[in-house]
């Protein structure tokens, strides 16, 4: 064959691959807005994502099961998948496709492999629908509030009704509002619509109406005026951190339970997939999402903790600038923290050692913590230099991690990543609190002290989990199959 000849054979090739996922994307949308049932690809979304974007991540996949899965394949496994009467549900198409593979010889077609993978679906009990109000509309606000109305579809799980800020409301602070969450200089924009509605004193977020409710105090709100009945307050203000405080939101009328975003006092703190199950939400009330950096580094724990035994350990965490810290310099409450944070290093304190207990006892103790703020706007990344109680090499560790990202309860919380030439800005938008650095683990001599290297977007990837921790305590979980 020529080199021309192969390279209109390529041609052909590519146009039918771009062909085949532009089909693939169709039946993404259908299966989400008719039926609530959303298509990820190793945990990757696939919603809203453009031909491109979706080839690539089919690449990644390849890459990551060391099997390559072609866009025909999703194609073949997602028109079975549509065929189906399925309830709500969450399908990685990914790990459907590669078990397909594996096992294709037992089955006629596709649709008897997927019907059999799938026959438990339809014995999950049904849910209700949770009103949901943001308490507070900052940095994490406002990326929450985006997720649920990007994920709305047809409002069988949460429902974003109300968000609840201090001061006048007016035409010119709505704007500024809906602005903020149309536009982010991170993030980029909102994919989706925001209208300002002065009359009904509400933005109208993709067609949908959200109230904006002025309040100084929680207990001053009656959430039934609006409509809003046995809702969970996402509260996201930092202003309420302990389990006396955060009651205040429960004498609402109209609210149920409260989730806190950030680590809490006398409540329960939460990292979703390693403790969540560990607590009722039909006996709790009022619960907290830790914080960034503990959801980035549990996870990681867990796994070696399990597997090798931590012995000690220190955790150092490099992490973006905050709006805790000064632009310029200027008077701050805690050390260093009052230098120009766009223009320095600065070390400060961390909690996440010791949070760490919270959610894994076995290390009660066992870790120091600290952290350097650095001049990056978003995107972080945790050190974990641990003394284990087995041996093990790179290999070992990363084999390890590489399982617990494949399958079990933390395939929503761990990324394995496989790059070279991963940098911070890499991983901002990534929806898993851990990014497993696989190529930068580091392991001695003796196989006892390690090296693990974690990234995290400490904005969009917390998102997520506060957003899978309130669709637990709503009890709104859809089926799942990872």
């Amino acid at each position: 064959m020529s080199f021309n000849e192969t390279y209109e054979n390529e041609l052909a090739f590519q146009a039918d691959r771009r062909k085949a996922t532009v089909e693939f994307i169709k039946i993404i949308s259908d299966l989400w807005y008719d039926k609530s049932i959303e298509l990820v690809l190793f945990r990757n979304q696939l919603i809203d994502r453009n031909v491109s974007q979706i080839l690539n991540l089919h690449e990644y996949a390849g890459e990551f099961v060391q099997k390559p899965i072609s866009i025909f394949d999703s194609v073949e496994i997602a028109q079975a998948i549509q065929t189906l009467d399925l309830p709500p549900a969450k399908l990685d198409i990914g790990k459907l496709t590669y078990e397909y593979h594996l096992e294709e010889k037992k089955y006629n077609n596709a649709l008897a492999f997927v019907a059999e993978k799938l026959k438990d679906a339809n014995k999950e009990n049904g849910i209700k629908p949770k009103d949901v109000v943001l308490y507070g509309f900052g940095r994490i606000g406002r990326l929450v509030a985006r997720e649920l109305m990007t994920r709305t579809g047809k409002g069988s799980q949460l429902r974003l009704r109300a968000i609840v800020t201090r001061g006048a409301i007016d035409q010119t602070v709505l704007e500024k509002r809906a602005s903020l969450l149309r536009n982010d200089s991170v993030h980029g924009d909102f994919s989706g619509t925001v209208i300002a509605d002065l009359k009904n004193s509400a933005l109208i977020i993709n067609g949908t109406t959200v109230n904006i409710i002025s309040a100084n105090n929680p207990e001053d709100i009656d959430y039934t005026k609006y409509g809003i009945n046995n809702a969970l307050v996402i509260d996201n203000t930092g202003a309420f951190r302990d389990n006396e405080a955060l009651s205040r939101h429960l004498t609402s009328k109209g609210v149920d339970k409260v989730l806190l975003t950030a680590p809490g006092k006398g409540v329960p703190n939460i990292v979703h997939g390693v403790n969540h199950l560990d607590h009722n939400p039909d006996k709790v009330d009022i619960f907290s999402a830790a914080s960034c950096t503990t959801n980035a580094i549990t996870p990681i724990l867990k796994a070696i903790e399990d597997s090798l035994g931590v012995k000690s350990g220190h955790l150092e965490t490099i992490h973006a600038y905050t709006n805790d810290q000064n632009l310029v310099d200027n008077f701050h409450s805690k050390y260093r923290r009052g230098r120009a944070a766009a223009l320095n290093m600065v070390i400060t304190e961390t909690g996440a050692g010791s949070a760490v207990a919270k959610a894994l006892p076995s290390l009660e103790g066992k870790l120091t913590s600290n952290a350097i703020r650095v001049p990056v706007p978003n995107g972080s990344l945790a050190i974990l230099c641990l003394e284990l109680d087995k041996k093990t090499s790179v290999e070992g560790v990363n084999s390890i991690i590489k399982k617990y990202a494949l399958e079990g309860n933390l395939v929503e919380q761990i990324k394995y990543e496989m790059s070279d030439e991963l940098v911070s800005s890499d991983i901002v938008g990534c929806s898993a609190p851990s990014i497993y650095d696989s190529k930068a683990t580091i392991v001695r001599k003796d196989g006892k002290n390690v090296l693990l290297y974690i990234w995290y977007d400490n904005e969009y990837g917390y998102s997520h989990q506060v957003i899978r921790l309130a669709k637990y305590i709503a009890k709104v979980r859809r089926y799942t199959y990872y």
